[in-house]
């Protein structure tokens, strides 16, 4: 019998919603982004580098103080002149314009938009728990990409509001504390052994969807719901109807 107390759903969204082997996708990305910065003037070699530094010192970052987005550009200006070019308008024209069209392929699957509908019609409030190394609009992008775009989330983290990142426990602290939620009364939707697991560690419920599943130390699945994306939207269709949903201040920050 599924857990009747859920005040709140969080789902990651790469390999999750949207339907990617990530690996493949960030290769695409990383020497996307190079080109276009090279077509904009800039040493597409040296930026390549910055941006990889920058990447970097965001995955390997201690939890807590700067948020990523300062960590992303402080490990890049040790690399590129910070006044080499106006950076700032220079990754919104690449996000607004260009990223978008590295998902051209993605195929959404139906059942993953069916799922979030079924629990907004429940009344259970959307979190989007996604690794928080991008800017917001590219996890909109990424959202368009899955066909779930037009999902109502209340809270989606991103490196500008972010000061912690996946696997790190604190990450799912910070973004419960942003929603004024506690562990016990969420369930954590994801497909990452690691990533998505470790928020087990802090008390949430898991839900791992198989489709992309990545296992990264071998650690596997036993004792862990978890099914296809597909029988997943079944699971959620015998869920009961909220009855305390959690209210999010603020929109999806």
């Amino acid at each position: 019998m599924a857990n009747t107390s859920y005040r709140a759903i969080l789902f990651d969204l790469d390999g999750t919603l949207c339907p990617m082997e990530l690996d493949e996708f960030l290769g695409g990305y990383f020497k996307d982004i190079a080109r276009f910065a090279a077509e904009q003037g800039i040493d597409g070699e040296k930026f390549a580098r910055a941006f990889g530094a920058g990447a970097s010192a965001m995955a390997k970052r201690e939890p807590g103080g700067k948020t990523n987005y300062d960590v992303f550009w402080d490990a890049f200006f040790a690399v590129l002149d910070r006044d080499a070019a106006d950076w700032d308008a220079m990754f919104a024209g690449y996000y607004e314009t260009r990223f978008g069209a590295i998902g051209a392929d993605v195929q959404p699957n139906p059942a993953a938009h069916r799922a979030l509908e079924l629990l907004v019609a429940k009344g259970y409030p959307l979190v989007l728990a996604t690794q928080p190394m991008f800017p917001r609009r590219a996890v909109e992008w990424r959202l368009a990409w899955g066909g779930v775009g037009d999902a109502p989330f209340r809270y989606i983290s991103t490196y500008e509001n972010s000061s912690t990142v996946k696997p790190q426990v604190e990450y799912y602290a910070e973004v419960l504390a942003n929603c004024g939620l506690s562990a016990d009364e969420v369930l954590m939707v994801g497909n990452n052994t690691l990533d998505d697991l470790a928020s087990a560690d802090l008390g949430c419920d898991v839900y791992l969807v198989t489709d992309h599943l990545m296992d990264p130390q071998g650690r596997g699945l036993e004792g862990v719901k978890h099914s296809t994306m597909a029988e997943f939207a079944a699971w959620v269709d015998d869920l009961p109807t909220c009855d305390d949903p959690a209210t999010i201040e603020g929109g999806a920050n």
